[in-house]
């Protein structure tokens, strides 16, 4: 296959673009290095793709960028760029969210719309549900999103289903819930978790521990990219979920192991937009993807750790 992937020096797009070129498919990749955090993180993200001749790289921000070269002759987009952070997205910062996450979705499946009509996989996420009142929470539960990033991400939902309805652009969206592992965004907990770890310092934990997230691996987020580019229902959403709702204080304990290090934890009050607990019924992804989680908390986090240590020269 020939794929567009957006967002492609991303944390997940990045990992999924290496996915596609191991197994033989070619890449084109764009992304326009948002500053949410640093463009040497996403550089190094980058460094082993550009060694392949398969991979074409297009700095360029969606809004902006000539949309109908980049969809050209391709099979499937893999659409993950977007403006990432739910506590990030309240105030004046809102405006960066409507344009990456909702204008720039809404532009490139217009360029889909008119270029071939290629697959789009849509990244969503499981903070379109808010607090949701049922878990394990299944994809007919009302979206009640509580920040705004999540609403953005929802609306993103409605747009592909809009253009596979109206426009004949089959899409799929997927709602992770918590991807974690190798190249997770220095903002997210479990790599600011680590650091503090590695570092033998105090780390910090929002609201008191107690609540409880379905965390994904990103390897098994990618696996399910991969097969909706090449099955399920147009229009459809799929929850991918890693198959086992945990405490974050659990989490803690594991990495203390991890790390063979006591866990200092200070707390702080819980942040506006943060919804209690997730937990995800798969069911969907594994009737019509034939997709499901393969990779336990415990590898997933040794494997972070690992990286983790090789990025800080802990090795």
């Amino acid at each position: 296959m020939h794929v567009l992937v957006t967002g492609v020096a991303g944390f997940i797009g990045s990992n999924a673009a290496d996915a596609l070129i191991a197994r033989g498919d070619r890449v084109r990749g764009v992304d326009s290095f948002l500053d949410y955090y640093p463009r040497a993180v996403k550089e190094r993200n980058l460094a082993g793709l550009r060694r392949s001749p398969h991979f074409q790289f297009v700095e360029a921000n969606l809004v902006e960028a000539d949309l109908a070269a980049l969809v050209d002759g391709v099979d499937g987009v893999l659409h993950f760029a977007a403006q990432a952070g739910v506590r990030a997205s309240w105030g004046r910062d809102f405006r960066i969210y409507a344009d990456s996450n909702v204008l720039a979705t809404q532009l490139l499946l217009e360029a889909c719309a008119t270029a071939g009509r290629p697959r789009v996989v849509y990244s969503s996420s499981s903070s379109i549900y808010g607090d949701a009142p049922d878990l394990p929470t299944v994809e007919t539960t009302l979206p009640r999103p509580i920040s705004p990033y999540g609403v953005t991400k929802l609306a993103g939902e409605h747009l592909c289903r809009l253009y596979t309805q109206s426009g004949g652009v089959p899409t799929i969206s997927l709602r992770y819930f918590t991807v974690y592992g190798p190249r997770q965004r220095p903002d997210m907990a479990f790599n600011r978790f680590i650091r503090a770890q590695l570092a033998g310092k105090e780390l910090t934990v929002f609201d008191d521990g107690d609540q409880t997230r379905d965390f994904t691996f990103v390897a098994d987020a990618v696996r399910a990219n991969l097969l909706a580019l090449e099955r399920g229902t147009p229009g459809a959403a799929y929850n991918i979920g890693g198959g086992s709702r945990v405490s974050v204080n659990h989490v803690l304990e594991i990495l203390g192991r991890l790390t063979e290090r006591p866990v200092r934890v200070q707390r702080s009050e819980r942040q506006r937009g943060d919804v209690r607990d997730t937990h995800a019924s798969t069911e969907r992804a594994r009737a019509e993807l034939g997709w499901e989680p393969l990779t336990t908390l415990e590898d997933g986090l040794a494997a972070e750790v690992e990286w983790l240590r090789a990025e800080l020269g802990q090795a």
